[in-house]
């Protein structure tokens, strides 16, 4: 069956019922949001003169969810205008309009006789073939659809998606026992492919796959932090992104995602599995049942393991519970040698040996909760996934670990460590040791460019289905073609190669430098084009700044004159190659980072792709190309359009604001992506595959080398009064600094092409001079010097 979703129907407008619908419009479908009528009119509401017809009050409980959704931080939409995509309704009212959907989701409480009725309802109205889903986090699925017709049944499933839906990737595909293959089939393509999901199929077991490991996860976290008498603020130090844990690390994410669901979870767990052999792990520790008894559950109270308040200057303070008194006090910095001495080691499985082989309480809470996670995980095999690849996809995509169980195993060695689990009475399953005994020493290998992994039933290893779809350059190290100490070049097939580098946040150095231009030597001379894409979270925080420094403070200005070119003529190299380049950014991508995009022949970004011209916040330019770029781009702009200086001034106040896209989309509005030649990947897994199939279509379209450009239109001074009067203002108005406006203005002098006496064409070179003789001179500025070493020293620019 050919089947297209044009139209969404979401029953339910909580938490996760809006920000699902703000997810669907996000990609374009159009979406019915229902909720139910508010149970009687409150004073505030007869004030205004509504009554029970009134369409206002009746849909007030799904529009106030909806707007609030809008307005949440980080956002839930990729821009805001595709808010008009999402129409709101009651399901009293406007239950019948799902006979036009496509699909339509269930996202209402979680009470089994509760969804029962709203699928009683839904059957009336749905339209035969349609899709039917439930976003239950734990029902049987299979209960659910009891009573429902043989197609209602046939096209039932569960669709389980973690929330923040933007956000976090997973997306875990249940079916029920009537469910056609075809549904299923079409699910997991569609949540991959369109929503940017990682789609897992699961078994219909209780809390199916990444709840039933990950909340014995943050269990295990519970009873090790208890039974070591370590606080809420040493925990989320040890087991954040220093371990390959997102920044919220554990009692963060637990008021992120609800103290409640947390609680439900492991409530419902022992009682619906009560043959699990870690049940007594699940049992709540008594402060927590406290705090739900308080509600205090995190963010939707306002107040949970931490609490926002303001301090005696009226600034936004951050207070830790304190378990023992059940009262806030300040946050309080963790010590402890393990992780002073992973810190400085950026490679994060190097990081993870320094951090389980730890001689203090941090070393002793990491071999206890490993030894915890292993066995649990490894016993789960095969009761909730016959595959353990599907237990670290869900871990991955659903909490954002950067790596998962079985993954951190294979690091840190199975042999060795399922030895000392058993020491420490940590069973692991019985499978492992027969796979050990097997001869197979790893969970994953990867075996000519392909990923793979033990399955237990063949004994054997057998290939990830889902690795067909991406390419995952980490990878690929039986691929690699040419390497130095930052850099290493792939081939990644059909003639195509793609660089990659690991530095600290990614940052671009002389190293890296020099290995985009061999890579770019070797696919002109040997291949049809080369991609550019980053692992980890980021794709590359901008140049380095402690180089600069460095060079800055030592006054060693030749050198950095020299270093400025090199980055110049690196950036000029990509846009002036002679086969095709595609850069891939994801995640964070500043300054220099965002200017290797702007100078490629085309850019495949991740969705959640934040980049931008950074520079100014560190009292700098552009320097690597990124000012002379955006200048041809508002004087191709201007000739085409006709407006000679409000673009202009857009993107010089984006550069100068250091502002920085929240989203691909967005940026497109900025001018660094750009419609028709730029391109998106909702799913950031396949972003480097969608690189290379557009280099590959460049080079089948018969790609040239482009001309260097001479006609670049520059508005000297007219353009540069413009911008003066504006920088004033600001100044004026006390919006700026003496300093900020001192930068801004040499800003404004490169991007109106100098003290020219009237609008000029000039070249790229030109406006590549004026960049570089500003950043040298901005270099040369003690403010600025203080600006870098705030950033090195605090990772935060010094507002002076």
């Amino acid at each position: 069956m050919n089947r297209a979703i044009k139209k969404v129907a979401i029953i339910g407008s909580g938490v996760m019922g809006s920000r699902i619908a703000a997810h669907f419009a996000g990609i374009g479908v159009q979406v019915l949001l229902l909720d139910i009528i508010p149970r009687e009119l409150t004073d505030a509401d007869k004030a205004k003169g509504l009554d029970e017809n009134s369409k206002v009050w009746r849909n007030s409980i799904v529009n106030s969810a909806l707007q609030s959704t809008l307005k949440a931080k980080p956002s839930a939409v990729y821009t805001q205008e595709v808010a008009h995509l999402i129409t709101t309704g009651n399901i009293d009212d406007d239950l019948h309009k799902i006979a036009d959907c496509d699909w339509v989701m269930e996202v209402v409480i979680e009470r089994l006789d509760i969804k029962q009725q709203v699928f009683e309802k839904i059957e009336q109205y749905r339209k035969p073939g349609s899709l039917i889903t439930s976003n239950t986090s734990g029902i049987p699925i299979r209960m659910m659809s009891e009573g429902r017709s043989d197609d209602f049944k046939q096209h039932f499933c569960g669709t389980h998606f973690f929330n923040p839906p933007r956000y976090l990737q997973l997306l875990e595909i249940i079916p029920a026992p009537d469910t056609q293959q075809e549904v299923i089939d079409f699910l997991m393509e569609y949540g991959d492919r369109h929503l940017g999901k990682t789609t897992v199929l699961c078994k219909d077991t209780p809390a199916f796959i990444a709840n039933r490991v990950g909340v014995f996860g943050f269990m295990a976290v519970f009873h090790a932090m208890q039974k070591l008498g370590l606080s809420i603020d040493e925990t989320d130090a040890l087991t954040g992104p220093i371990m390959g844990r997102p920044k919220s690390a554990t009692f963060r994410t637990g008021d992120v995602v609800g103290l409640d669901t947390l609680v439900h979870v492991a409530k419902t767990l022992p009682d619906n599995v009560p043959h699990d052999e870690a049940k007594d792990i699940f049992n709540i520790p008594p402060f927590i049942e406290k705090m739900v008894e308080n509600k205090w559950l995190g963010d939707k109270t306002k107040q949970g393991f931490y609490k926002k308040t303001k301090d005696e200057q009226g600034q936004t303070a951050i207070l830790t519970l304190q378990p023992d008194s059940m009262e806030y006090a300040p946050k309080q910095r963790a010590k402890f040698a393990t992780l002073d001495a992973a810190k400085p080691i950026d490679n994060l499985h190097q990081r993870l040996k320094v951090l389980y082989a730890g001689q203090d309480k941090a070393g002793e809470f990491y071999r206890m909760f490993h030894h915890m996670l292993f066995a649990y995980a490894s016993n789960r095999i095969p009761e909730i996934a016959d595959e353990l690849y599907k237990i670290d996809d869900a871990l991955k995509a659903g909490f954002g670990w950067e790596i998962g169980a079985f993954e951190t195993w294979d690091v840190l060695g199975v042999a060795k460590i399922v030895a000392q689990m058993k020491a420490a009475g940590n069973e692991p399953a019985a499978w492992v040791q027969e796979m050990l005994d097997g001869g197979f020493e790893t969970f994953y290998k990867t075996e000519n460019g392909e990923r793979k992994y033990y399955d237990i039933n063949s004994k054997s290893y057998q290939l990830i289905e889902s690795s067909k779809h991406f390419i995952i350059l980490d990878h690929l190290d039986d691929k690699v073609v040419w390497e130095n100490s930052a850099c290493k070049l792939y081939d990644i097939g059909d003639d195509v190669v793609a660089l990659s580098w690991n530095t600290k946040m990614n940052s671009i150095g002389g190293e890296v430098l020099a290995g985009v231009n061999k890579a770019v030597a070797i696919a002109e001379e040997s291949y049809k084009g080369l991609v550019i894409a980053n692992g980890s979270d980021k794709f590359s925080a901008g140049a380095n700044v402690g180089l600069i420094f460095m060079f800055a403070v030592e006054q060693e200005y030749d050198e950095l004159d020299m270093a400025v070119r090199q980055f110049q003529n690196t950036t000029m190299r990509l846009r002036y190659s002679s086969v095709p380049v595609v850069v891939a950014p994801h995640g964070m991508t500043l300054g220099g980072g965002c200017e290797m995009c702007l100078h490629a022949d085309a850019v495949q970004a991740a969705a959640e792709t934040y980049i931008g011209l950074v520079e100014m916040g560190v009292g700098l330019i552009p320097g690597g190309g990124g000012t002379k770029e955006m200048v041809l781009r508002a004087s191709d702009r201007n000739i085409k359009e006709d407006v000679e200086l409000n673009y202009l001034q857009q993107l010089f106040i984006n550069i100068g604001t250091a502002k920085v896209a929240t989203s691909a989309h967005e940026s497109i509005d900025m001018s660094i992506l750009r419609n028709g030649t730029d391109g998106i990947s909702i799913n950031p897994n396949r972003r480097v595959l969608d690189a290379k199939r557009k280099v590959l279509s460049l080079h089948e379209q018969g790609y040239t080398q482009p001309a260097p450009r001479n006609d670049i239109k520059v508005q000297g001074r007219s353009g540069l009064g413009a911008l003066m009067a504006g920088i004033h203002g600001m100044w004026r108005g006390k919006y700026i600094s003496d300093y900020d406006k001192f930068i801004a203005e040499k800003l404004a002098h490169v991007m109106c092409g100098g003290d020219l006496s009237a609008p000029t064409m000039v070249s790229e070179q030109y406006l590549l001079d004026l960049e570089r003789e500003a950043f040298l001179s901005l270099c040369g500025q003690r403010k600025t010097l203080e600006r870098l070493q705030s950033i090195l020293q605090t990772g935060k620019p010094l507002r002076n």
